[in-house]
């Protein structure tokens, strides 16, 4: 299966890069005697693995090399509610019969401190005897954020903080997003021709894109904390907008932007378990109740104008614990989004057809009307260039989003 690389730098016309697999059914090969880097670098290729399994819970990875140099252990994060990496790995290494006392732990996030749905994984460290732990960087969760490493110290483990720092935090860049500016990292995907339409002028838009491209897409919907669309793109598509091209553990939530409650209840999208969350303007009782019947959360949130007010929907999810939220909507929602400055990363797949007349990815984003000059423009940074298939796929982040 495809699912999507962490975003990265990567050449203009990289070739065929492909996406690796993010999902791991055994154990990695252990090296025998890695040095510090290739062992942190093992974590993070850990942690990479659970990007579709770990949320709301950050993606970590960690592996445990014994004081003589041999990589004794590994693990990653596993669903929520279940251990964390660090605990995943002493089971490891207890199933191998390895002994953890004096041991190192290369972990890509601070082992936590607190009691959540787990307990605190730095104790479990210190009760397995680990003499160091070396970690890429901090948590920023209020409920940790330096506690782990605190109380490391206070029992006399060594704690070494930073190397992999700027990859390890981009891996996790919607936890972060969520925990310091409490928010969702927001992107936004879109498939067009080469012209930039994303459909018809009669709104057809199946398929623009290759079946490469679409399963590629699906992997990154298995990855985020929920799917955002509009009731237009419900009304005019009838989606499921569910995971079904690439493997996935876990089928994210569905956020519907329905100022009036004008899904409909028998709406295809309603077939898929998982949480429907619908945020209107104002409460039709009996459309409401229609609607709840089939297991959707109504929530009423309206702004000044009398739609949905999108910054308070987003400030919202994440209190819904949502790290990355993915957006697939039809051109109206996505120019709304962009007008306020709600996106932060777009996901776009290029297909190489001129279709001439059509809608484009946005409708007047960025202000009442048309730009005037080009320094008005949104200003975005290239992040990746790879070829999927026939398709090309493009990862642009909105200048200083991530400066946070």
């Amino acid at each position: 299966m495809l699912l999507p690389a962490p975003p990265r730098p990567s050449r203009p016309n990289a070739g065929t890069a492909e996406s690796p697999i993010l999902t791991t059914t055994t154990p990695p090969r252990l090296p025998t005697h890695p040095t510090p880097s290739e062992a942190i670098r093992l974590a993070l290729s850990l942690a990479q693995d659970a990007r579709t399994t770990a949320p709301p819970n950050p993606a970590v990875g960690c592996v445990i090399v014994a004081p003589d140099g041999r990589m004794i252990a590994s693990g990653r994060t596993q669903q929520v509610g279940g251990p964390h990496a660090e605990v995943m790995a002493l089971r490891d290494a207890a199933a191998r019969g390895a002994s953890t006392v004096g041991a190192t732990a290369f972990v890509t996030l601070e082992p936590c401190a607190h009691h959540g749905r787990t307990g605190p994984c730095c104790d479990a460290l210190v009760q397995a005897g680990i003499g160091k732990v070396v970690a890429s960087m901090a948590d920023p969760n209020p409920k940790v954020a330096g506690q782990g490493f605190a109380r490391l110290r206070a029992a006399g483990v060594e704690v070494e903080v930073g190397p992999l720092a700027d990859e390890a935090r981009e891996l996790n860049l919607g936890f972060f997003s969520r925990m310091v500016r409490q928010t969702p990292w927001v992107r936004l995907k879109a498939a067009a021709s080469i012209d930039g339409k994303t459909a018809l002028e009669n709104g057809m838009s199946q398929w623009i894109t290759g079946e490469r491209a679409r399963a590629d897409g699906h992997a990154w919907r298995a990855r985020a904390g929920a799917i955002l669309t509009g009731v237009g793109t419900v009304i005019e598509d009838n989606p499921r907008l569910d995971v079904r091209l690439v493997e996935a553990a876990r089928q994210p939530p569905l956020v519907i932007v329905d100022s009036r409650l004008q899904t409909p209840p028998d709406a295809r999208l309603f077939e898929i378990e998982r949480p429907v969350w619908i945020y209107a303007a104002a409460r039709d009782e009996s459309k409401a109740l229609a609607l709840e019947a089939r297991g959707a959360t109504v929530t009423c949130m309206a702004n000044a104008a009398g739609k949905v007010d999108l910054p308070a929907l987003l400030a919202d999810l994440a209190r819904r614990e949502v790290n990355e939220l993915h957006v697939e909507a039809g051109h109206k929602l996505n120019g709304s989004l962009m007008r306020e400055g709600l996106v932060d990363e777009i996901l776009l797949y290029l297909a190489p057809k001129f279709i001439g007349n059509g809608l484009g990815i946005a409708s007047e984003p960025y202000a009442d009307g048309p730009l005037t000059a080009l320094g008005e423009a949104l200003a975005l940074e290239f992040r990746s260039f790879d070829a999927i298939g026939p398709d090309l796929r493009i990862v642009a982040r909105v200048a200083g989003r991530d400066k946070f």
